[in-house]
């Protein structure tokens, strides 16, 4: 089982910074890459609400469940492009 974040979709479609964005939820630059890129090995509901709030969207939206066959990681996806 793999969880793939998909902050970096939602960011995008809002033509958000990743600056913007962790400023506006209280996150460093920093940890948002850890985020996006799927190295976060925990995610409080407080920062998940959070970051909900600045994209106007659902839990569902940053995140996905996909079986281990078919997740990869994000830089391979992108690299792939």
């Amino acid at each position: 089982m793999a969880i793939v974040v998909r902050i970096d979709v939602e960011l995008a479609k809002r033509k958000m910074s990743v600056g913007e964005f962790a400023e506006r939820v209280g996150l460093t630059p920093a940890n948002v890459a850890v985020l996006k890129n799927g190295r976060a090995k925990a995610v409080r509901f407080s920062t998940l609400e959070a970051m909900c709030r600045v994209l106007d969207c659902q839990p569902g939206d940053l995140l996905e469940w996909v079986e281990d066959d078919h997740a990869e990681p994000l830089a391979v996806q992108a690299a792939r492009r």
